[in-house]
């Protein structure tokens, strides 16, 4: 995914309107677990689930294995992935630690700090 003209943003993904119709399957799967129903079904048999929803085999294997990064490089939005990752009981902090190439504690010592400062 390259960013717009006027957005360089090196190795900083832009969620755009390409990237959304990219993965509006996956998203759609994940916004679908904000019903509780929803979470059971997925639970149950997250392969089937992702069946349900016309997944690319790349996005499925995305979703099956955690593999967040390739989540957003396949047009995942990170408010929606998010959705996901709570199943995990995973914080956004720890999506923000994956997304930096930091630890959970070290991404959460650098909000707590006032942000990084290394970019």
């Amino acid at each position: 995914m390259t960013a717009p003209a006027g957005h360089d943003l090196p190795g900083t993904p832009v969620f755009d309107g390409r990237a959304s119709r990219r993965g509006l399957r996956m998203n759609k799967l994940f916004m679908s677990l904000r019903s509780a129903e929803s979470r059971e079904r997925f639970a149950a048999d997250e392969r089937a689930y992702c069946e349900e929803f016309r997944l690319t085999p790349e996005q499925e294997r995305a979703v099956l294995e955690r593999d967040w990064q390739a989540m957003v490089d396949l047009g995942g939005s990170i408010f929606y992935i998010y959705k996901l990752a709570m199943m995990d009981g995973l914080s956004m902090q720890y999506l923000g630690g994956v997304f930096s190439g930091m630890s959970e504690q070290d991404f959460r010592a650098a909000l707590m700090a006032g942000g990084r400062t290394d970019v």
